[in-house]
């Protein structure tokens, strides 16, 4: 039931990432800059996260945990800035399918590296045909999209 739970919240959280797209693109269109428009949703989503953290009286002890770990590990909102950044620039030049196929595909295949070697703590599972595979049949859905 649990791993049904999961499969389902995967899926949620892929169905809102278009939706995001294109309310951020219409914002940075509003504020004409792709960068003010990923700061903005930031903002609005530290927010949410604060306000959920004291609604759901969520522990800040916690917190004091993170600052131990190396720095590297802080630059993960750098990252999520810089793919908010990356679809709000690309979705209005290639389309929402596009950008995000090509997004999908490039997650895939690092993703793949990243199982495969346990990196980032990650569970390893080793590189297969069924997997690359898999991956090959994305990257060929990317094709196929492009070809339109």
């Amino acid at each position: 039931m649990q791993q049904s739970l999961f499969i389902l919240l995967a899926v949620v959280a892929g169905v809102v990432l278009p939706i995001q797209a294109g309310f951020n693109t219409e914002l940075g269109k509003a504020v004409k800059s792709p960068i003010y428009a990923t700061l903005l949703s930031f903002v609005v989503g530290m927010v949410g996260l604060f306000l959920y953290c004291l609604v759901a009286k969520v522990p800040l002890g916690t917190v004091k945990q993170g600052l131990q770990m190396p720095w590297y590990y802080w630059t993960g909102g750098l990252l999520g800035a810089f793919y908010v950044f990356s679809i709000i620039l690309l979705t209005p030049r290639l389309g929402v399918t596009l950008a995000f196929g090509l997004t999908i595909a490039g997650q895939m295949v690092f993703s793949l590296i990243m199982d495969h070697y346990g990196w980032l703590g990650v569970p390893e599972a080793p590189i297969n045909w069924a997997r690359s595979l898999g991956v090959a049949l994305i990257i060929a859905g990317v094709v196929l999209i492009r070809a339109n």
